[in-house]
């Protein structure tokens, strides 16, 4: 698929290797399978997938008046994540694979990195903010209506985007004046800051460390915050004695939980690893799951289950069929 247009690309390298790449080559694991053609197909339905259940998701909510709480004004923003999170991936790597020539620019680059990073980053952000809309719901919900007011949960969602803004922008300028000139080949499905840095013959050990401090500062602060917070769910469901209200609370909670176990934890073993321990191969296989399973998976564990979601799309069905 993509071997074709790397052979001239490695030549000029060698004959032009004093000078600064200013455009990249994608080889992703499409270009190591025997069978690309299966795995795109494959790979455009999963998109097609995400798009209808997130876009469904988005509309009920937005037409429906039982999905007016918090939880769901928040699930619609997880909603339009995942779907800003597919196109920035989806489309490219669909297009580069038909016209048989995965090139980008720099420009290109450093825009993809900086989406793919204020989606994964607002993600982690507003799961944490999901997380204790829940704790407020379950263990004072008598303090519901006044401390998940409207107004909160439109400045924790200014909160959640203005940080992954700012936490993206620098990483994304940082790769522009870089000077590259060991290989303009990326082996991954898009272009993400690791890869980029890799071909870099410029030093960046101190931005490197910088970024495992903010890194780690990013995951692991908002998963111990989420892991406390269901922590006191978890006690506050266990002395209710309405086996009826703990079976909801419980399966609201483990929903919720197996989310950020998969996000969280595919997202640590990405940029947690040690560079010597990672692998392209892995690092394909992880943004995979990132920014094409997750989003997939958030439709059906967090809302589709649930019988408010469900009331609404009968509702909606009725209503078009009648």
């Amino acid at each position: 698929m993509a071997g074709d247009p790397n052979k001239p690309a490695e030549v000029e390298l060698k004959k032009n290797n004093s000078s600064s790449w200013t455009e990249f080559i994608l080889l992703g694991f499409l270009s190591q399978t025997k069978y690309p053609t299966v795995i795109v197909t494959l790979l455009v339905f999963v998109f097609l997938m995400v798009l209808s259940e997130n876009s469904l998701l988005l509309y009920l909510i937005q037409m429906d008046s039982g999905l007016q709480s918090p939880m769901y004004f928040f699930l619609s923003q997880l909603s339009f994540m995942d779907i800003c999170q597919t196109l920035s991936i989806g489309p490219k790597m669909t297009i580069d694979f038909l016209m048989k020539k995965s090139v980008v620019s720099l420009n290109g680059c450093s825009a993809q990195i900086f989406f793919t990073l204020v989606m994964g980053e607002a993600e982690c952000l507003l799961l944490a903010a999901m997380s204790y809309d829940r704790y407020v719901a379950i263990c004072k919900p008598l303090q519901y209506p006044l401390l998940m007011r409207r107004n909160i949960c439109i400045i924790l969602t200014v909160v959640v985007w203005f940080g992954a803004f700012l936490h993206a922008l620098v990483p994304s300028v940082y790769v522009l004046p870089l000077y590259y000139c060991k290989s303009n080949v990326i082996h991954h499905i898009y272009c993400d800051l690791p890869s980029m840095l890799k071909l870099s013959c410029s030093d960046t050990s101190h931005f490197e460390r910088t970024l495992i401090f903010s890194g780690i500062t990013l995951l692991i602060i908002p998963s111990s915050f989420i892991l406390f917070s269901y922590m006191c769910i978890l006690a506050t469901v266990l002395r209710v004695r309405s086996a009826e209200r703990t079976h909801k609370a419980l399966g609201t909670c483990l929903s919720h939980l197996s989310v950020v176990g998969l996000f969280y934890g595919a997202a640590m073993f990405k940029y947690l690893r040690p560079r010597s321990y990672q692998t392209p191969y892995q690092d394909d296989m992880v943004s995979v799951f990132c920014a094409i399973i997750t989003p997939t998976l958030n439709p059906l564990l967090y809302s589709l289950r649930n019988r408010d979601v469900l009331t609404a799309l009968n509702k909606l069905f009725r209503k078009n069929t009648s």
